[in-house]
């Protein structure tokens, strides 16, 4: 047989052919006087058994070690692997679909989505400030830190900003501090409108959650952020960290 008409025996390609010999899966038969290479029947067969095994959802290092006679594993060991694998990825799978159930009941997905469902409440609870540049900015952070944290973290985080969210008058005193730092956006450092905007922002600063947090200058989350607002809005936000953690203005 010509590796046309092997690969078309199988169900495959002359290319997947070609391929496997370069890898050592399939031997290359002896060439004819021709230069054309000449297949057998038992290329057909250990080629047909090699489709079967990737089929399976088998690597091709592990097909090697099926092929192999000395590779000291048998077939049975590959395969209970294999079913192993697929489990962890069927639980994989039922988990990411049930994550996908949970943003789908949303009411309203959220413009940083997907984010948690418990995320995705607490931005609707401050829906009318969604025209605030400052309150996108917000969310965008809120959404790369819940991101970014570990389940714990993630858990400590939700709880800390929705207390912080939940207490009376509170969605009204975030709005009133979005609205001082977005008056901020052409303001100099030294605005006295700073400090008052650092105040406002400070009161609404969980205190478990700026304790968990550097508030040094030099850090490289606080330096992308600061660097993403303008001077004003990021001085009161420098000003609202200290304030919020205790620290001198």
């Amino acid at each position: 047989m010509r590796i046309g008409e092997l690969a078309a025996a199988v169900g495959v390609t002359t290319r997947t052919v070609r391929h496997y010999h370069h890898l050592g899966l399939l031997p290359e038969p002896e060439r004819l006087a021709n230069g054309y290479r000449d297949y057998t029947l038992r290329h057909a067969v250990v080629l047909a058994r090699i489709r079967r095994l990737t089929e399976l959802g088998l690597g091709l290092a592990e097909v090697r070690d099926v092929l192999a006679e000395d590779a000291g594993r048998d077939l049975s060991e590959v395969l209970e692997e294999l079913d192993a694998d697929l489990a962890r990825q069927e639980a994989a799978l039922r988990e990411r679909r049930e994550r996908l159930k949970a943003l789908l009941d949303v009411a309203e997905l959220p413009a940083e989505g997907p984010v948690s469902p418990e995320l995705a409440e607490l931005f609707a609870g401050l829906a009318p400030a969604s025209g605030s540049p400052m309150a996108a900015k917000d969310r965008e952070i809120f959404a790369l830190l819940e991101t970014a944290a570990g389940p714990e973290e993630r858990e400590r985080l939700l709880a800390a900003v929705g207390g912080a969210l939940t207490g009376p008058g509170a969605v009204a005193r975030a709005h009133e501090a979005y609205a001082l730092l977005d008056a901020l956006a052409e303001a100099a450092t030294d605005d006295p409108r700073v400090a008052e905007a650092a105040r406002a922002l400070a009161g609404l600063m969980p205190p478990e959650l700026v304790a968990a947090q550097p508030v040094e200058h030099d850090h490289g989350f606080l330096r992308a952020m600061y660097a993403d607002l303008a001077p004003a809005q990021a001085e009161a936000i420098r000003q609202a960290l200290r304030l919020a953690s205790g620290g001198p203005r």
